[in-house]
């Protein structure tokens, strides 16, 4: 596994090795030893999800408050995405920055997202399969929805047809410096 980093420390990018032939490829998705010697620390998942998305679906910008924050390993299966993620702690010196990634069914990346971070993806490809593991369970309590095009975070998404489809939560969402974030 090839770890990339990224304009924020924390987040990293993980390409898998590939090995493809006529008849196809194989790759390993998930090492629990690999993985927690690139982020540096145990990271213990417990639970998976999978969401199927359109084009010009938009989901989040979401995460979870503590004492359920989650930190998520994304990838896509089928499609590709545009996928961000906010440093929401209030403490940080990059408060507020953002990363974006293209992640796809042809590029094999994987997105580590830690706790402590908003976490969004806007659908590029007919369709995208979208995959990620959770460090904690999902608390709807605790879930925090950041404006996608909150203008302070000028998130540079790339163009879709049209206006993003937005499901009521995120046509809700509040601006970063109206959320509770992490202290």
């Amino acid at each position: 596994m090839k770890v990339r980093a990224t304009r924020l420390p924390e987040l990293l990018i993980l390409e898998p090795r590939v090995f493809g032939d006529e008849r196809g490829f194989f790759l390993e998705s998930y090492n629990r030893r690999a993985f927690n010697d690139a982020v540096g620390y145990e990271v213990d998942f417990v639970q998976d999800n999978h969401s199927r998305s359109a084009r010009g679906v938009l989901r989040g910008l979401h995460f979870q408050l503590p004492p359920h924050a989650q930190g998520k390993l994304v990838r896509v299966t089928a499609g590709r995405v545009f996928d961000v993620a906010v440093d929401v702690r209030r403490n940080s010196p990059r408060f507020g920055q953002w990363e974006g990634v293209e992640l796809s069914a042809e590029n094999h990346r994987q997105l580590w997202i830690p706790p402590g971070f908003a976490h969004g993806f806007l659908v590029l490809s007919d369709y995208a399969d979208f995959f990620y593991k959770t460090t904690d369970f999902y608390y709807p309590e605790f879930e925090v929805t950041v404006a996608w095009d909150d203008s302070t975070l000028a998130i540079k998404w790339p163009p879709s047809i049209g206006s993003p489809v937005l499901s009521a939560k995120d046509r809700a969402a509040k601006r970063l410096e109206h959320a509770p974030v992490f202290d």
